[in-house]
């Protein structure tokens, strides 16, 4: 067996090399690749293997011939004047534009500084797939109620969860309760350094980022959706922003920049820059402070075919899941003394999966878009089962009418949801349904309108809600008219 000998040296064992197509291509052709090797000074191989290591050569050769790379390499990091001049314009146009949000502070003392971390902490999770002006409402009536992290550690899921209704992905607050409840059981006080604070739970490597630079002036970066896109665009990064290997280079970048000396502010510059100005897809480049630093605003500059928004790449989002589920409000008129009104069911979702112990009307997942008289027959087995509830048989039916539909989105699924509105009366009152039911285990409950108004529901539930009361008011209007009517004939 004829063996031959190969002496390489690779300086970056892992690379991704971005390029973009030049004046006399079409910009669409922008392309990035991988390529990937183990580092050796020797290394023997079969003869077989050399056709196979010219091919790949041959074929690296005639890409680089069809495009001119504009771009940059992931691994060319930032030189120091560089970061310098970044660090410098980014911090000074901060001090200068920074919004008036309300867990913007600055820490005066030493003990200050564990009720900071609790501060950015929230405003951090809350800030999570939300939009700030929606955020801001949230985080004052969370501090009014639970200002310290002692104070959210002794309250309840049910009371963090009415808090949090409306701002979705509910199990953030889930994990928030959860991580304040372990941080207050620990000796050792607020975690100060990002490495610890990533062992509680709930906190990732950003959160634990924010908090480590922003509360305890620890000089480690931040890297969410807004610091990709300013690194993307001052690279010209054409990779996937999702693939763990580019995500890798972006903490990279990320932490090269990161002032030692006001590491929080110059990261909370960063996500500053791509809240506001580095938008995604309306950037004011002309304002930017640090576009003379940008290679896609120059490469913009050479060819107009090219814009900034560019990077980063588009990525291709999967398609949500389609569900269809139906709702019925069960309304229970009661028939007690010195009671008069309805009340209405709820049930709690169990403590795992989506909306995790949230409240919610009795409904039921279809696997497929059915007839009323398909979802009326669904109805009414979850009914028989869960509440040994029979229409027309256990109970005596007021009126059941269909209020309609929606769609509602959720992150990966699309669901559409009818709604009922069964009204039901019992001789005996609600007790007949609680009988069988313990107190402490308790999954569901009977509140009045009153305190169905005030709870902290989905927005889903909410608007099935809101169709209730719309039925409602039209019943009422209608009422009122046959009233009037009746009254005018009479006279």
């Amino acid at each position: 067996m004829i063996l031959l000998l190969f002496r390489v040296r690779l300086i970056n064992p892992t690379f991704e090399r971005s390029t973009v197509a030049s004046k006399r291509q079409n910009p669409k052709t922008i392309r990035s690749f991988h390529c990937k090797a183990s580092s050796f000074e020797s290394k023997t191989m079969s003869h077989s293997s050399a056709p196979r290591m010219r091919k790949c050569r041959q074929k690296e050769e005639e890409e680089e011939e069809e495009e001119e790379p504009l771009g940059g390499d992931m691994e060319d990091l930032f030189n120091e004047k560089e970061t310098q001049n970044i660090r410098t314009s980014l911090l000074d146009w901060y001090d200068e534009n920074q919004r008036d949000l309300p867990w913007r502070k600055k820490t005066r003392s030493e003990t200050e500084k564990e009720r900071r971390a609790y501060e950015v902490w929230v405003s951090e999770i809350m800030l999570q797939q939300t939009r700030v002006q929606t955020v801001m409402e949230y985080y004052k009536r969370w501090m009014h109620k639970w200002p310290t992290i002692y104070d959210l550690a002794q309250a309840s899921l049910e009371e963090v969860n009415e808090m949090w209704a409306g701002l979705g992905y509910y199990r953030r607050a889930r994990f928030l309760l959860e991580g304040a409840k372990m941080v207050v059981a620990g000796k050792e006080g607020f975690p100060n350094k990002a490495s610890s604070l990533m062992k509680v739970k709930g906190i990732g490597e950003y959160t634990a980022g924010a908090i480590a630079s922003i509360a305890f002036n620890e000089a480690v970066p931040v890297v969410d959706g807004n610091v990709i896109r300013v690194l993307a665009r001052l690279k010209a990064i054409s990779a996937n922003p999702k693939d763990r290997l580019t995500v890798k280079i972006f903490w990279k970048l990320a932490a090269q920049l990161v002032d030692p000396s006001r590491p929080g502010d110059f990261n909370q510059s960063l996500m500053e820059l791509g809240a506001t100005l580095c938008s995604v897809s309306k950037p004011s480049c002309s304002s930017c402070p640090i576009s003379s630093q940008c290679r896609a605003y120059s490469l913009f500059q050479e060819n107009r075919s090219i814009p900034v928004t560019e990077y980063p790449t588009k990525v291709v989002k999967a398609k949500p899941k389609v569900d269809f589920c139906c709702v019925c409000v069960l309304e229970i008129q009661i028939q007690e003394k010195n009671q008069s009104g309805g009340r209405f069911v709820l049930v709690k979702r169990p403590e795992e999966g989506l909306l995790a112990g949230l409240w919610e009307f009795p409904s039921v997942i279809l696997d497929k878009e059915a007839s009323l008289a398909a979802r009326r027959k669904a109805i009414n087995l979850y009914l028989k089962e869960a509440f040994h509830l029979e229409p027309k048989e256990t109970c005596t039916v007021v009126s059941r009418k269909e209020l309609g539909e929606f769609v509602h989105i959720f992150t990966h699924i699309r669901r559409k949801i009818y709604v009922e509105l069964l009204v039901v009366q019992f001789t005996g009152g609600t007790i007949d349904l609680f009988k069988d039911e313990a107190e402490d285990t308790l999954t569901w409950k009977c509140v009045d309108s009153d305190v169905l108004s005030t709870m902290g529901l989905t927005s889903a539930v909410r608007k099935v809600y809101s169709m209730v009361e719309a039925h409602k008011q039209d019943l009422s209007v209608s009422s009122n008219r046959t009233a009037i009517s009746r009254k005018r004939r009479i006279t």
